[in-house]
């Protein structure tokens, strides 16, 4: 089993998606008013090629609550389109996630309501500048409190719904940021490719573009892994060739007296590699199934990572509890191995035991 602390199981179903959009010069130099004109025409023309997309609004502004207060990052964002791209919602520790029919109720970053001292049900007044000039000031309330996510948004991450976000800022239309999520099967580059077709005067970066360092950090932890396997396999192979050369070795007198009686070699080697088929099938058998109480802990109970003080990377916050992922590849790939391995192993001293002659068998010590 593979554990999930993989892009596709926390970072990109969080807050990264496998793909942004923005309007050009958005990333470099974030304003409310540089905004993507009639996103719904492009949210509309990805869901028609398979893909799930949802709009985001961001801002900024000044929270406070009793005598506290700090500067937060103000996300609006469509409720009903985000949950198909992001997995935010569920990763509420205290309290509720967003709702449509409480358009004043904003979720909140666990840091910043450490920091304002609130909770689920408290009072949170916000500050900002809204696009018509006017000073943005509104009295919301705080419908959940987060989990860890990352950096930005435990620090100062304020959710709210679209219509609220659009109602604080005075922003009619325009949206900031779509993040999209492609189909499983399909390749990362050509979802982009797609998106870059649909949308050619937008900036569309794929995850690997905008994290770039976290992309090389683990492109090199796969690269180890494959290192560390391939070095187990070969430790493997040797006990197994050791194990064959043994057990055709000890044998050669055996196969010495069946040469003398008549036998052919090939026959010689049919034997020695059905013995061995069925040693294999046995092996593997009492293999999964002594696999089967770790595996299920792994994906139902998971490692509590927890305990260690969680762990964060490039400011993203992993899922306390690590669970395995198993399919299909999880058994294939070891068993082929096995079986690939012991067809080496067994072939030298097979053929060993066929061409060699009964007089020099019945010598053999």
């Amino acid at each position: 089993g593979a554990l999930k602390i993989t892009p596709g199981h926390d970072i990109l179903d969080l807050e990264i998606g496998d793909v942004q959009v923005h309007a050009v010069d958005y990333r470099e130099k974030p304003s409310l008013y540089t905004r993507i004109e009639e996103p719904a025409a492009l949210l509309a023309a990805l869901e028609e090629r398979g893909y799930r997309a949802s709009m985001r609004l961001l801002g900024g502004g000044l929270v406070a609550a009793g005598e506290s207060s700090a500067g937060a990052s103000l996300r609006g964002v469509d409720i009903e389109r985000d949950s198909q791209v992001s997995d935010i919602g569920n990763h509420v520790a205290l309290g509720e996630w967003l709702d449509r029919l409480e358009p004043n109720g904003v979720a909140v970053g666990r840091r910043l309501a450490r920091t304002l001292a609130v909770e689920p049900g408290d009072e949170l007044v916000v500050l900002s500048q809204a696009t018509d000039g006017s000073i943005a000031n509104d009295l919301f309330t705080v419908r959940g409190v987060l989990e860890g996510i990352s950096d930005s948004t435990d620090r100062g991450g304020v959710f709210m719904t679209e219509e609220a976000f659009r109602d604080f800022f005075v922003l009619p239309d325009g949206g900031h940021q779509i993040i999209v999520r492609r189909p499983a099967e399909e390749e990362l580059d050509r979802t982009v490719s797609t998106i870059r077709e649909l949308a050619p005067e937008l900036d569309v970066k794929t995850w690997r573009e905008l994290m770039p360092t976290l992309a090389s950090l683990l492109d090199s932890t796969r690269g180890m892994i494959l290192i560390v396997f391939f070095v187990i396999y070969i430790m493997i192979a040797i006990l197994i060739l050791n194990a064959m050369l043994m057990a055709v070795f000890e044998r050669i007198r055996e196969f010495g007296l069946l040469k003398a009686l008549g036998v052919e070699p090939r026959l010689v080697v049919t034997i020695i590699f059905v013995e061995s088929a069925l040693q294999t099938g046995l092996a593997v058998l009492v293999g999964l199934t002594l696999s089967l109480p770790g595996l299920w802990y792994l994906t139902e109970v998971g490692i509590d990572a927890g305990k260690l003080g969680g762990m964060s990377m490039m400011g993203i916050a992993f899922s306390s509890i690590w669970y395995a992922v198993v399919t299909p590849s999880t058994f294939v790939m070891p068993i082929f191995m096995l079986v690939f391995m012991v067809f080496i192993a067994i072939f030298y001293p097979a053929l060993k035991a066929a061409r060699i002659s009964p007089v020099e068998a019945m010598r053999h010590q």
